[in-house]
Formats: structure tokens, sequence, C-alpha cells
């Protein structure tokens, strides 16, 4: 068979005879050229050879179908063809030349097309039998030819097909789930984790990363409760056959200058967040049994930012946010020291995008989540943690607030007695009192005066509520503080009663919230159980009585520390019709909330041990 001849196209008339008509022709220009019903189909007699005239006729678009020589070539889809412009891409081919395509296009995905049309329960046996069968074969003629790929790179193919063919299960999961986990495919799915061909690993992970995703779309009408009850089925069955450590391994075999192998590493780390998102408790499975936290400390330190090095930072926060275990194991890794060696790099500049923020809150996120742990405090004082974070809060760029966040973090609680010591030795204290008595943060402008302070601010007001607990008595860091608090005719004293009055009102607001609801309630014949109340706490505590309790603790040490403080203090609350009695009933709640476990020091007061005193203190005032 000639193929040059076959695909011949018929060549266009000669441009001699050809009419013209112009771009945009008059209505008399189509009527004069029109024929007339009677005249169809007639030659009108001249003596002289004249061109065809052009005809323009109404004929209905159902009897245009219905002729079979309509079109050149007689191509039926020569005015199908057309995009919603109403574009032809009609080739002109015949029907014989059409049929030859269409069998190459079969070709390429025999069986695929029907299989995903029939999303029934006798379509997905299909799809899970041919990946049977396909992993079957390819591993029969490995193992016969393990040095010939020539002798199974076909069975290859038809594997990485059935593998993609798999992927429209991910939209009906209430139906197909359970019986991926009835027919054994899981397992399957799971051994080809570790396929000697990479490409085959790929394609496993990309399907698990699409059948383990909550949020991916689906074309059923299904509850989603029964929804996500089968992807929860599907993730088990995963981990019953120990998916997370081979999943792992391929972080370590892919390689990332390739495009497919970085999207991969993506995909892995999707996997390992879906996982996480419907059960947090298996983040101990993962850092006990994988080298998750190895490798992702590892990553986060490549200096290229890219989607992988961003995602792999949030994992890590997401690990240890809230496992003591998973925090110790943090520290043991020098997951301490390679957070602060990965942060010192925005010392002196901000992130260069959005991406390059976000992995940098991340970074910081995770270290304060660690910082909870006595023991993680420790590295963070020897690796000069306090030192890199005093050194951020002095410059005016992005990282200052998370700085402080993270000073607050590693100074809060009897374990922090030493980074408050080596926080004022480093000269924070004027930093830190620099950030508290500046302007209000360009996100925060416009907004209500009554509005709740920055997180910024809260924070260091948490810094300040940590040295007045933890410098000792008489110590000249002690007294340093104070002093801070005496200069400039009591300045920062003014600016803290000035953010209670904003936390007060904010409160006030909260509790009128409270209390339309709790009426609500009682006029439904039911009172609050206790599940109501601790909810209300939680909302009291956002809504500005933390920012309340943390400013009346500082400024009950004040008024104790200080005579000259104590009179400015009271003269101003007299002024506001207040007096000490308002910060009583602020530290009453605030010790009858205090849950912290008991000082392993006899010597050291415990924190409600220290709000009775200052309650007492204020009292007798």
């Amino acid at each position: 068979m000639d193929i040059d001849k076959l695909f011949k196209v018929p060549k266009l008339p000669s441009g001699s005879n050809k009419r013209r008509m112009p771009d945009a022709p008059t209505p008399d220009m189509i009527k004069k050229m029109r024929v007339g019903e009677e005249d169809t189909g007639t030659r009108h007699s001249d003596p002289s050879p004249q061109p065809p005239k052009a005809t323009v006729e109404d004929v209905d678009e159902d009897e245009r179908m219905e002729d079979d020589e309509f079109a050149p070539g007689n191509d039926a889809d020569y005015f199908a063809e057309e995009d919603e412009e109403g574009r032809f891409f009609g080739g002109g081919l015949t029907s014989e030349q059409k049929d030859i395509l269409n069998i190459f296009d079969k070709a390429g995905g025999e069986g695929v097309q029907a299989d995903v049309e029939e999303m029934n329960i006798t379509g997905i046996r299909k799809l899970l039998l041919r990946l049977e069968r396909a992993a079957n074969k390819n591993q029969d003629q490995r193992s016969k030819y393990p040095d010939d790929p020539t002798k199974f790179i076909d069975s290859e193919a038809d594997l990485d097909d059935a593998l993609r063919a798999l992927m429209p299960l991910a939209q009906a999961p209430i139906l197909a789930y359970p019986e991926l986990v009835r027919s054994g495919s899981v397992a399957r799915l799971v051994g080809l984790l570790s396929h000697e061909n990479a490409d085959i690993a790929i394609d496993v992970i990309d399907l698990l990363h699409e059948l383990t995703d909550e949020d991916n779309e689906s074309e059923e009408d299904e509850d989603e409760e029964q929804r996500s009850a089968a992807v929860k089925a599907l993730i088990e069955a995963l981990l019953e056959n120990s998916f997370l450590e081979l999943l792992v391994e391929n972080l370590n075999r892919l390689n990332e200058e390739e495009e497919a192998d970085r999207l991969g590493v993506f995909h892995v780390l999707g996997i390992l967040e879906n996982v996480l998102a419907f059960n947090p408790a298996i983040s101990k499975v993962l850092i006990k049994k994988t080298k998750t936290l190895f490798w992702t400390l590892n990553r986060i330190q490549k200096p290229a930012q890219d989607d992988n090095r961003g995602y792999a930072a949030e994992l890590l926060s997401i690990l240890i946010q809230s496992d003591r275990e998973n925090r110790l194991a943090y520290g043991k890794e020098d997951g301490v020291e390679v957070s602060l060696r990965v942060l010192s790099q925005f010392r002196r500049r901000d992130p260069a995008e959005g991406e390059e923020t976000e992995f940098m809150e991340n970074v910081f996120d995770a270290l304060c989540s660690a910082l909870a742990e006595p023991e993680n405090k420790k590295l963070f004082l020897d690796s000069e943690g306090v030192d890199l974070m005093v050194l951020m809060t002095k410059e005016k760029k992005l990282a200052r607030s998370r700085a402080i966040k993270a000073l607050d973090y590693a100074m809060s609680g009897p374990s922090g007695s030493t980074a408050c010591e080596t926080f004022v030795d480093a000269l924070g204290l004027k930093s830190l009192f620099s950030t508290f008595m500046g302007k209000v943060s360009k996100k925060s402008k416009g907004s209500d005066p009554s509005a709740a302070a920055s997180e910024e601010t809260s924070h260091t007001l948490s810094v300040v509520s940590s040295l007045f607990t933890n410098l000792p008595s008489e110590s000249p860091s002690r007294i340093r503080l104070l002093a801070k608090f005496v200069e400039n005719n009591y300045e920062k004293v003014d600016k803290l009663l000035e953010i209670r009055e904003s936390a007060q009102r904010r409160l006030e607001d909260t509790e009128a919230d409270i209390e339309r609801e709790r009426k609500e309630i009682l006029a439904e014949g039911e009172g609050p159980g206790e599940g109501e109340e601790a909810l209300w706490y939680l909302r009291r505590l956002d809504g500005g009585l933390f920012t309340l309790q943390t400013v009346d603790y500082i400024l009950a040490w004040l008024t104790m520390e200080d005579d000259g403080i104590l009179s400015h203090i009271q003269q101003m609350l007299n002024r506001k019709n207040k007096s000490f009695h308002d910060l009583v009933k602020t530290l009453q709640i605030y010790h009858d909330n205090v849950d912290e476990p008991e000082p392993t020091d006899e010597s050291t007061l415990s924190q409600k041990d220290i709000l009775q005193n200052l309650m007492a203190f204020l009292s007798g005032s």
C-alpha cells in the first residue's frame, strides 16, 4: 500500500477561474448573485463561455447532513469538527483514511477508556484484575530475564497503563475503595512501591496521592461521612501493609533533578499529610519507624527554595506540634541547631516571596513547638538561640515577630529561667521594649481601636511576664527590667494600661455574646454543661481575657516591686474609675484555671502560689 498516495490531499482549483468576493460584501451584491428558486439548477445559454455563478441557498441543516457528497474527500466530520467559536478542523480525509487513524488511536489506550466509562463494580473489578495480571506478568518476565530488559519492557508498559487506569477510582471512593481492600490490591500496590523501575513506583505514588486526598472532587452524589469512612478504611489497609516504610524510602531513591522524580517526592509528602490529617497519632509511628524526620531536616537545609522544600518544612511542623516523643526526637536529630541555621538567613533579609515566607513560618513553628520541652530549651541555649533571636528583634524585618514568639516559648515556665537571664545579658530588653512601644504594625492599620493586641504585642507581654516570674529577686537583671518601666515618666506603664483598656472592651463584647447564648440555652429549659463552659472560657481567652490576664499579672508585679510605680498605677486606675480590686478579679480567674505540673524544685514557687501572693498584696494596698 502506498501511504503517500493514500494520504495525498486533492489539489485546490487554480486561481484563474476562482471567483472572489470582497471581505465585506454589500447586501445588493449578494442579492444579485442569488438565483431564485425557479432558476435553481438551470444554466443560462450564452454564446460566450462564462464562469459558473455562485449561488447562496437556504438549505436545511438536516438535509445537508443526509447528502453523502457534501464535503471534500467524502469526509463525514469535515463540518462537524469545529471548536466553540465555529472554526472547523476537518482534514478532508476519506473514510478509509479515517479508519487507519482510528486504528492507531485505539492501539494507544486499548481497553482503558471503556473501563473508565463503566465505573460500576464490574468495571472496577476489571481494572483491578487487569492490574493483577500486568503485575504478575511483569514480575514473571523480570525473574526469567533479569539481564535482558527487552524481554520485559512490554509488560512494564502494560503495568504502567494498568496503574494509570486506576486513577478514576478516586472519583468513586464509596464503591471502589472497599473493593480495593477486599481484593488484595492494596497489598499489591504497596509491594510495587519497591519496584525496580522507579517510574512504576512513581505511578503508584501518584495513584495513592489521588486516592488518599479527602478533598478530591467526586462525581458521585455521595454522603460525605461515607466518603470519609471509605478513605479512612483505605488508609488503615495501607498501614496494615506497612506502606509508610516503603513510601519514605522513595524519598531518598528519587532524584529531584528530574521533573518526574521531583513531582513524585511532592506526592510522597502529600500522602503523608493526607494520612496525618485522618489520624494525627500516626506521626509517632512515622518518626519512630521511618527516616521522615531525618529527611525533612536535611531537605529544609537545601539553599534553593522550591515546592518540596516548603512542603518538607510544613510536614516537619505538623509532625512535632503535639507529641512530646516527637519533639524529643527532633532535638536528638539536631533539629534545634538545624532550624536555627536555616532561620539565620532571614536575620537581615525578608523572604523573597510568599512561598518562602510560609517556609520561614513553618520552620519557626516547628522550633516553637519543640521549645515546649525543657530538654530542647537547653539545646536552644547551647546553640545560642537566644542570642540569634535577640539579633533578629533588632532588625525591622518580617522575622522579628517570629523571633519574639520563639523567645516567648524559650523563656516560659521554670525551665526558662536560664534563657531569661541570657536574654537580659544579650541586651534583649532594649529591642524588646522598642517593639513594645512601637507604632501599630501595617497589618493592624485601619482596624478597630478596640481590636486585640497584635500577635507580636501578645508575645512581647508574655516575654515580660516570664522575666518577672523567672529573674531572681534583687538580681542585676531584675533591677534592669524594673528600670525600663520607671524611665521616661512611666511611659511603659501607661502603655500597659492602654493595652488593658482595649482588652477590657473586647472582653465585654465577648461576654455579651456569651450571655445571649446562655439565655437561649436556659430558655430551652436546659442549663449549660461543662462542655459549653469550657468553650466559653476559650472564647474569652481569645476575646481579650488572655491579654488582660497577662497585663494585670505584670502590673501586680510592678506594684509590689516599686512604690513609685504603685502610686502611678493607682492614680491612672482612679481616673478610669478602676482600682486594684479589678486586677484581683482578673488574677483570680487566672488562678482558678491554671493547669501546671508541680515544680520539681521545692524552693521554686508554683504559678498558683505566685498568683496567690500577688492577689494578697493587691488586696492589702
